[in-house]
């Protein structure tokens, strides 16, 4: 990265919440309660599968017990549910993930509105997202929250600041903007209808780029030392990684940038796992 840019790593930020997800998850099993978190899969998505894999792997790190419930690429929207309703009401299961995605036919969205909020530690049960727009307790998605706390741990200050977020999905782009919002940052949401993007854009203070589309984020979109968050995780064809930003492009230019990989999505995997320990102790 341009000596000019700063970079927003990740790890160091990971590293201390999976500290403190450790510390609490032995505090919670020497009182007799094994945090345990549940992940549904139906998909045969290699990708997909390397996140439930990492996600397993994280958490024996921690002392979370994570529990992968495969159902297979034949599964429908019967099984998924069954298998919703029998986690929800296992009072040894703290956190339930329904991962994607999901066989042709399955409606993910009312999947996900099966999962009880105390226990959707992703935060993909409407209701969840409707409880963070009403300033109510819920579990925001985990990649949403990471972006600030990846801002909160190299001091980026956000109150009174000009915040443009690039992609309105239900995932990134509301719930980050509302997380934004609820910190009295001035937020703009920008999406694949809006007009002259990179006006727009130039006008942040703080650039959230969460679209999905490698490279879309030029050094036209960047005012001179913005923050860039590049929350973008998109797969190359040697089997790289890549994000939203075209990091060369904007080097020099922002005054810091996050990583990718190594930046939000190194906090994502940890904010599930504290998830689910605050829903084992509550």
């Amino acid at each position: 990265m341009d000596r000019g840019t700063r970079e927003l790593s990740g790890r160091e930020a990971a590293a201390t919440l999976r500290a403190k997800v450790a510390e609490r998850a032995a505090a919670l099993a020497a009182a007799g309660t094994v945090a345990r978190l549940a992940v549904v899969v139906a998909t045969d998505d290699g990708g997909s599968r390397w996140y439930v894999r990492s996600i397993g792997k994280a958490a024996a790190a921690v002392g979370v017990d994570c529990v992968v419930h495969d159902l297979g690429v034949d599964a429908t929207s019967t099984d998924l549910g069954a298998r919703l309703a029998e986690l929800s009401a296992d009072p040894a299961v703290h956190g339930i993930i329904l991962q994607t995605p999901l066989p042709a036919g399955v409606d993910a969205a009312e999947l996900a509105g099966r999962i009880p909020p105390a226990k959707d530690v992703d935060g993909a049960n409407p209701e969840s997202l409707g409880r963070l727009a009403a300033g109510l307790p819920a579990f925001a998605p985990a990649t949403a929250e990471a972006v600030l706390r990846l801002l909160d741990h190299h001091s980026v200050e956000l109150e009174g600041r000009e915040v443009v977020v690039v992609g309105r999905s239900t995932v990134v782009g509301k719930p980050v903007a509302l997380l934004l919002l609820a910190r009295n940052a001035t937020v703009t949401v920008c999406h694949s209808r809006t007009r002259d993007l990179a006006a727009v854009t130039r006008r942040a203070d703080v650039l959230v780029a969460a679209v999905g589309r490698a490279g879309m984020i030029g050094a036209e979109h960047v005012a001179p030392g913005a923050v860039v968050v590049d929350v973008g995780t998109n797969a190359t064809d040697d089997g790289g990684l890549v994000g939203d930003v075209d990091a060369t492009a904007v080097a020099g230019r922002a005054s810091a940038l996050t990583p990718v990989p190594g930046g939000v999505g190194a906090v994502t995997t940890a904010l599930l796992l504290a998830h689910t320990v605050d829903a084992a102790a509550s």
